[in-house]
């Protein structure tokens, strides 16, 4: 058997794909299921975070391993297996010890060297343990991840290198203001009450803000949240628990929101969110807009038209007949030059709409009407807009997202006031509605735009050091199953030996019945020390050959040689399969492997004697 691990993550795929791909807790438990009843797995595990959703099995066969839990992830997560498979990456045997091992150090996170990673893979485990899909070789594996990553984190400064996301999205809506002080004095509402959100409840409030309200669809959790923030040495914060219907409430109160559950719908729409801050902003909330240029202005080549705004009053927003409000559009043309960001939340069907009104031949007579002005406006012919954005739609349709191209020259960006609702989305799915980014009043900080401002993050010079901490425990732990491969056929080896001097002594005592019991005692030991010593030398040497890289031949042939059933020598890795399983704080040594240390001691000690008789 050997182990693979077929994913994807933020290095791999667009936030979109990874969005729609996320897995609630019902879908890992069913996808491990159906993993190792399938043919090629028979242990799996799912590592599935924000920003990563992983599967690892211990297959028989490389090539049908891999086309199984590609299946199993496309059927298990909804995204079709054409669209998944470009973004999917596959580790197989070391390369697959190396990749989780990284991840555990932080190394592969968005974040680098962020610690949240460790608690994720003990849950990961935990939740396989359960299902009693996790055997010998996961548990061991996911053992020594932990492992490692506490050694890299004690061992290096790669925590200077990282922070929580949860930190690093703060940092990112205080726009470079130390979080503290930014945050000082805020009230803070935190919807969920999962291991993010608990970490961004803490991280709040020792940041000074004056309130923490906890939302959660269990009170009970936020309950128990808001109690340990009060109780906590490290901070002086006034905390309380809400229910989740009261969101929309605690909203117009709130200066910051973090929300992290695992609700497969949004939590927070667009129109939740403009209506909270409606009244703080000094009237109706709507998308950013830009005043019409006086210099000409180019093609549309950046994007797509932001759906109008569904509060705002329907109508043609000053175009004749034009189903969307083109004029609250942040961009040249009615297209935006934020690119996805801005034109987030759009609708393929509304799309459609102005596709039909511009077949129509709407926009060329708004093309006269623009040059009859004077404005110099450069504008598409009907056919060709309309084959724009046919071609926009059909992306939409296909991807679920629209593709960002930016405009080539300079464009000054238009000042927006300073927010007064800062929101920080770490779920995955969303729960907060994209479209919140064009939104006046309000700041919005999500998986996809963390993705972007992570990209640039500085690398410390102990990550390196990782690296090679990294490299050694993939080695030892290659050389740790390699050694425990040929355990089995050494323990069945031993135990044939054994039955064979039983035997004989047996049929011994047949023959001479009136042997005494010193005599018979005598002899017994002298049998055992005999086969004990003639196996110790081979059963020595070939453990240590069998942890060496390309030794896992040495198990066939010691069971060649001493033609042993192989029956037996699976019933003994069944065994320790179990028993890894029940005990989760088993780490080190397995029944078998203290049989053989047990004899190896006796036959020392015997032979101590012996030399002190002598």
């Amino acid at each position: 058997m050997s182990l693979l691990v077929v994913g994807l993550s933020h290095r791999s795929a667009p936030v979109s794909v990874l969005e729609r791909a996320a897995l609630g807790e019902d879908a890992q438990g069913k996808l491990l299921h159906d993993t190792v009843a399938a043919e090629p797995a028979t242990e799996a595990a799912v590592l599935a975070t924000c920003n990563r959703i992983e599967l690892y099995a211990d297959v028989d066969k490389f090539h049908a391993g891999v086309a199984e839990l590609s299946t199993l992830l496309a059927q298990h997560s909804g995204v079709g297996l054409d669209e998944l498979t470009p973004h999917l990456y596959v580790h197989y045997e070391d390369r697959a010890v190396h990749h989780l091992f990284s991840v555990a150090c932080g190394l592969d996170s968005m974040v680098v060297g962020e610690g949240q990673i460790l608690g994720q893979i003990k849950e990961s485990l935990a939740t396989a343990q359960e299902l009693h899909t996790a055997g010998r070789l996961l548990n061991d594996l996911f053992q020594q991840a932990l492992r490692v990553g506490k050694r890299a984190h004690s061992e290096t400064g790669i925590d200077r290198a990282g922070q929580s996301l949860v930190t690093f999205g703060l940092e990112q809506l205080s726009s470079g203001a130390p979080v503290g002080d930014w945050a000082r004095g805020k009230r803070a509402l935190v919807i969920g009450a999962g291991s993010m959100s608990s970490l961004a409840a803490a991280t709040l409030a020792r940041a000074g803000v004056a309130e923490v309200v906890i939302a959660n669809r269990t009170l009970e959790r936020a309950e128990r949240l808001a109690q340990i923030l009060m109780e906590a040495d490290d901070t002086d914060v006034p905390a309380r628990a809400v229910p989740m219907e009261t969101v929309p409430h605690e909203l117009t109160r709130a200066d910051v929101a973090v929300s992290c559950t695992g609700a497969t719908g949004l939590v927070l729409t667009a129109r939740a969110v403009a209506e909270a801050v409606e009244g703080r902003v000094g009237g109706a909330v709507t998308p950013v807009t830009r005043p019409a240029a006086p210099a000409a202005r180019s093609a549309r080549t950046d994007g797509a038209s932001p759906v109008r705004d569904q509060s705002a009053p329907a109508g043609p927003g000053g175009e004749d007949g034009c189903p969307l409000d083109l004029s609250a559009v942040q961009g040249t043309a009615g297209f935006s030059v934020l690119g996805e960001a801005a034109v987030a939340g759009m609708a393929a069907a509304e799309l459609e709409q102005h596709a039909v009104w511009v077949d129509k031949g709407a926009v060329e007579e708004r093309g006269g009407r623009a040059a009859a002005a004077g404005a110099g406006a450069a504008v598409l012919d009907p056919e060709a807009e309309a084959e724009v954005i046919g071609a926009l739609v059909a992306t939409v349709a296909t991807s679920g997202r629209i593709p960002e191209r930016r405009r080539p020259e300079q464009v000054v960006e238009i000042p927006r006031p300073a927010p007064v609702l800062s929101l920080l989305d770490l779920a995955m799915p969303r729960d907060i509605e994209a479209a919140v980014h064009r939104l006046l009043g309000v700041r919005l900080v999500d998986i996809e735009s963390l993705a972007e401002a992570s990209a640039d993050a500085p690398m410390a010079t102990d990550v390196d050091q990782v690296r090679r901490i990294v490299a050694d425990e993939v080695a030892a732990f290659g050389a740790a199953q390699r050694a425990a491969h040929i355990t089995p056929t050494v323990v069945a080896l031993r135990t044939m030996a054994a039955d064979v001097v039983a035997n004989e002594i047996a049929r011994l005592e047949g023959r001479l019945p009136g042997l005494d019991r010193k005599h018979r005692a005598e002899i017994t030991q002298t049998v055992r020390r005999v086969v004990d010593k003639l196996l110790h030398a081979p059963t020595v040497r070939v453990k240590q050959l069998a942890a060496e890289p390309g030794g896992a031949g040495y198990a066939d042939a010691l069971r060649t040689l001493f033609d042993l059933d192989p029956e037996t020598v699976a019933s003994v890795s069944r065994a320790d399969g179990t028993k890894r399983a029940e005990n989760t704080e088993y780490i080190e040594y397995t029944e078998y492997t203290e049989y053989v240390e047990y004899v190896e001691y006796t036959e020392y000690t015997e032979n101590a004697e012996n030399r002190g008789r002598a």
